[in-house]
């Protein structure tokens, strides 16, 4: 496994070795022996989430708070999507700072993101199936999300993105009502 750091500390992107021929190709998705050595601690999932999105669904950004908390190990299994985290821990340097990247059944890297980051993504392809595993259960009390357009996170979204006919994805964005309401960092709940 390719371990590749991120700007933001505890943000990682992982790439699996790919073995291929003729008759297709086979990679070790998920190693808890390698996965741990490449985070640097023990890790405990408890729970698989699978989405289907169409193209220009954007989902976030969503987290959970204490004693709730969750940290994710994401990808995407077909399409695409530009998929973000942003860093809500206080006493961290970058603290309201965010790192995007696009994971695709193609580049097939997984992104790790520890508790005490807001995640969200878009979907650039047709559709996509985004996977993730979670260190906690969802817990509806815990739930929060801060809005995907925050003016104060500046987050670059793929929206100029077109598809083949030429529409850009900012023209065709779906939103959740949930996600629609999402707050502002400086209102939201952090982590200390």
């Amino acid at each position: 496994m390719n371990v590749i750091p991120t700007p933001i500390e505890g943000l990682l992107v992982l790439e699996s070795k790919i073995h291929g021929d003729a008759r297709g190709w086979f990679t070790e998705s998920y190693n808890q022996r390698t996965f741990e050595a490449a985070v640097g601690s023990t890790v405990h999932f408890v729970q698989d989430n699978h989405s289907f999105s169409q193209r220009g669904v954007l989902r976030g950004l969503h987290y959970q708070t204490a004693p709730h908390a969750q940290a994710k190990l994401v990808r995407v299994v077909r399409g695409a999507v530009w998929d973000v985290a942003v860093d809500l821990r206080k006493s961290s340097p970058t603290f309201g700072k965010w790192h995007g990247l696009e994971l695709s059944e193609a580049n097939q890297r997984q992104f790790w993101i520890p508790a005490g980051f807001a995640h969200g993504f878009v979907v650039l392809s047709e559709t996509a199936d985004f996977l993730y595993k979670t260190t906690d259960f969802y817990a509806p009390e815990c739930d929060r999300v801060i809005a995907w357009n925050d003016a104060s996170l500046s987050i670059s979204w793929p929206l100029e993105h077109r598809d083949h006919h030429g529409v850009a994805l900012g023209e065709r964005l779906q939103i959740s009502a949930k996600d629609e309401k999402g707050v502002p960092l400086a209102s939201a709940d952090a982590f200390d």
